[in-house]
């Protein structure tokens, strides 16, 4: 389907119209203090404003020390499980996690041997596309942003479901487990049916049932079907560490807020989508991947600190990459010492740098990460510790394992659409209400002029 031409609106009109925009539309900085406006949703020592209570996730960056609040390092919990000793056990027993992790999001619990192998198995099953659907709707107008298609997906699944507005425990749970399965296959085709487009060869393969839901995602993407253990591990351990990061995330609130509204469950998931999209959320990895191919462009020993340093000074002051002054996978709104999801997975990134033969590449990453810190403390004026992010090393990862950059984000929303299911099913369980925060206006009345007189 042809795009429509916007070359043809008369741009100088548009621009004119949004001059009024930029002048109307500003506030004083100085009214949000005056106020006591929480921007951000966060208080003036950045920590989030308490707006709602859950089972699911417990984000800790932390402690009480004789009475006041000291950081420590990071601690993420699953249903009261450490991230951790989720991750240490899948390892121990040489199995895949992701399939477990989301049992212990959606039902609070463990699953047995038994449980698993049933869960594993109804999610195989309901890891089919509707007839036809993959032609008309994802090969018919591909797109170049797989986060777009997976949320013109979702809202097109709600066709095919003749009980679309059922907001029933059950019949959400259906819903949320067909569309976890579901995830992998849309944004592998969508990513197929883009590069067709551009004049690639196409291959789709249907998903093996046998595979876990990582395996499927490497077997269904590459032509020949064929991947490693640990390539396969990597992306499962990626999967379970994305999977869930408490309420209070922005597209994990934006799912408390539209499910409150008592609307259906692809447009909740449509939502989410939409705000994971957003490069302050869910394509900070993708940012991390470009940084450090402008660093190495730049930097011509990467084994000279002093280089590395005034490298990472010139980004602090708008100097290199996109100018933003920002050194990207470094920091978070919550974790100030270490980040767990980022301490989990460095190990397991050295490993494959081995198998990839890309050791010094890993090396430039630690160094960086080491160094970051360290500069970013002497730079800024801070009022908490600075740490890598999952996404330092996620992109890292991702290029490795030779996923397009196009999947970046998809593969987040792949391994949170199980956190999401599971706050859309506790928001429907505990809140009567729906979510509205108020905003304050700061306009004074105006007298209404007729047009005659304007």
């Amino acid at each position: 389907m042809p795009r429509y031409d916007y070359s043809t609106l008369n741009s100088s009109e548009i621009e004119a119209l949004a001059t009024h925009c930029t002048e109307e539309f500003p506030i004083n900085p100085e009214l949000y203090t005056q106020y006591d406006v929480k921007r951000g949703l966060r208080d003036l020592n950045g920590k989030g404003v308490l707006a709602g209570l859950t089972h699911i996730g417990n984000v800790v960056a932390s402690k009480m020390v004789d009475g006041k609040s000291v950081p420590c390092d990071g601690k993420l919990y699953y249903r009261g499980i450490d991230v951790e000793d989720l991750v240490s056990g899948f390892i121990a027993d040489d199995r895949y996690g992701f399939e477990e992790t989301t049992y212990l999001l959606l039902f609070g619990k463990l699953p047995n041997k038994q449980q698993l192998k049933e869960f594993s198995e109804l999610l195989a099953v309901l890891r089919y596309l509707p007839p036809v659907f993959t032609r008309d709707v994802i090969m018919k107008a591909p797109s170049d942003n797989m986060m777009n298609t997976l949320a013109k997906c979702v809202l097109t699944l709600y066709s095919y479901d003749n009980k679309a507005n059922d907001t029933s425990i059950p019949n959400v749970l259906r819903q949320s487990l067909s569309l976890i399965s579901l995830f992998p296959l849309i944004s592998v085709y969508g990513y197929q049916a883009y590069n067709f487009k551009a004049g690639e060869s196409l291959f789709i393969h249907q998903p093996n049932p046998k595979l876990s839901l990582a395996e499927n995602i490497l077997y269904m993407l590459r032509p020949d079907c064929q991947f490693t253990p640990l390539e396969a591990r990597l992306l499962d351990l990626a999967l379970v560490l994305h999977a869930e990061h408490g309420g209070g995330n922005n597209s994990t609130f934006t799912v408390h807020v539209v499910s409150s509204s008592g609307t259906d469950t692809y447009s909740a998931i449509a939502a989410a989508l939409g705000s994971l999209k957003g490069p302050k959320h869910g394509g900070a990895n993708i940012k991390v991947c470009q940084m450090f191919d402008d660093l190495m462009n730049h930097v011509k020993d990467w084994e000279d600190e002093d280089e590395l340093r005034n490298y990472l000074r010139g980004l602090l002051h708008k100097e290199g990459f996109d100018h933003s002054g920002l050194i990207y996978g470094m920091g978070h709104a919550v974790y100030s010492l270490s980040d767990p999801r980022a301490r989990v997975f460095k190990g397991f990134v050295q490993k494959l740098s081995v198998e990839k033969g890309r050791e010094k590449e890993y090396e430039l990453y630690a160094r960086v990460e080491r160094l970051a810190s360290e500069v970013i403390s002497q730079e800024r004026r801070i009022y908490k510790g600075v740490c890598a992010n999952v996404d330092f090393y996620s992109g890292f990862v991702y290029r490795m394992l030779g996923l397009p950059v196009e999947l970046y984000t998809p593969i987040f929303a792949i391994a949170r659409i199980a956190g999401w299911s599971a706050h859309r099913i506790e928001e429907l369980i505990n809140s009567n209400k729906i979510i509205r925060p108020a905003y304050k206006a700061i306009d004074e009345p105006k007298i209404y002029t007729p047009l005659e007189e304007r």
